[in-house]
């Protein structure tokens, strides 16, 4: 083979330069790429967590916002001046993610509308009032390749997944325990609308803790709930709930009432083992502390303060399900997982 080709003589430094210098270029292109931004509209304003959504969407740098659609007079009249309302059939033709954010009970029909005029969809929680119907929603999703996620807002909370992680990776030792209390104070509006499901308060607010305990402790032996009346306001709402999770070697403890005053910095998250108790309190802005008998991890021994990144709402959520949308790829949780939290959850509230 012959050894003078001027090719074969390229100084190795000025290879390396070279090769540098086209992956530099390389990473500025892609960087330099448009991104696809993702078309998205909501169906229904009517939910508490529709405002911070909003105004999330109208800024990210995933999304299009297309417009709003409301079909409830009441409920439109408390949107936003400045929005451009479309009709149910305007917003599926525009749109190809749907955000349903409409009233309590209208989470589950909404969805499956989207859904069937072929659109992903992220659903408040809880996203049905019914098993079968979620069922029906998974199995249309599934069948037609779209996405379905559910809005529960604490999945990338970093103080909770913090706890969960020292659970999962053995630092708390063998977990016997989880403890979580989500309570707020309900005028008399707010308790009439709750009292129309029988799940009451843990169905509205408990549904988060269930959530999170659900992905924690997977599929419990049994759920024991205990949905109480206790305020003196003469309705029907379950306002006092507590559902007990059992599990072959633990158990879970979730509450949730609209009755405390000042509620939120009361809310919190505890994982008991029998190396140590992870505890979140509040959980917003979340902060965790970790108490252990012996150092595990990147833990010490004793109690401490982690340190944790900023945490806004909705954040990372949204800019996950903009890259699945966009790289067709699974939410990191799935049909399975929603479907099995849905299932918690209504058996703990009897529905």
């Amino acid at each position: 083979m012959p050894t003078d080709i001027p090719s074969l003589a390229f100084p190795r430094r000025a290879f390396l330069a070279a090769g540098a210098t086209t992956l530099l270029a390389a990473t500025f292109s892609r960087a330099a790429a448009p991104i696809r931004r993702i078309r998205a509209g909501f169906l229904g304003i009517a939910y508490s967590h529709f405002k911070d959504k909003h105004q999330l969407l109208k800024t990210s740098p995933d999304y299009d916002l297309v417009g709003l659609c409301e079909e409830d007079p009441t409920a439109r009249r408390g949107g936003p001046e400045s929005a451009r309302w479309l009709t149910r059939e305007q917003l599926f033709a525009e749109a190809e993610l749907i955000v349903v954010e409409s009233g309590l009970g209208r989470h589950g029909p909404d969805a499956m509308s989207a859904l069937r005029a072929g659109k992903h969809v992220h659903v408040e929680k809880p996203p049905a009032t019914r098993m079968s119907d979620f069922e029906a929603m998974a199995a249309v999703a599934r069948s037609r390749k779209l996405l379905i996620q559910v809005g529960y807002m604490w999945r990338h909370n970093p103080g909770m997944n913090r706890a969960m992680e020292a659970a999962q990776r053995g630092w708390l030792g063998d977990v016997y325990l989880v403890r979580a209390m989500m309570n707020t104070l309900n005028d008399a509006e707010k308790r009439k609308e709750w009292a129309e499901f029988g799940g009451g308060a843990m169905f509205e607010q408990g549904a988060h803790l269930i959530d999170a305990v659900v992905r924690l402790m997977g599929k419990p032996e049994r759920i024991s709930p205990f949905l109480k009346r206790t305020g003196r306001f003469g309705d029907a709402l379950a306002d006092n709930t507590v559902a007990v999770f059992e599990y072959p070697k633990a158990m879970a403890i979730i509450t949730s009432a609209p009755l405390q005053p000042n509620a939120g910095p009361q809310r919190f998250f505890e994982i008991m083992g029998t190396r140590g108790t992870a505890r979140v309190q509040p959980l917003e802005p979340p902060a965790l502390t970790l108490d252990l008998g012996e150092a595990a991890g990147p833990y010490q021994a004793g109690r401490q303060e982690v340190s944790l990144p900023p945490y806004r709402r909705y954040v990372d959520e949204f800019a996950e399900l903009a890259a699945a949308i966009r790289e067709s790829r699974p939410l990191t949780h799935g049909l399975d997982l929603e479907l099995r939290v849905h299932r918690a959850l209504m058996t703990a509230c009897r529905m």
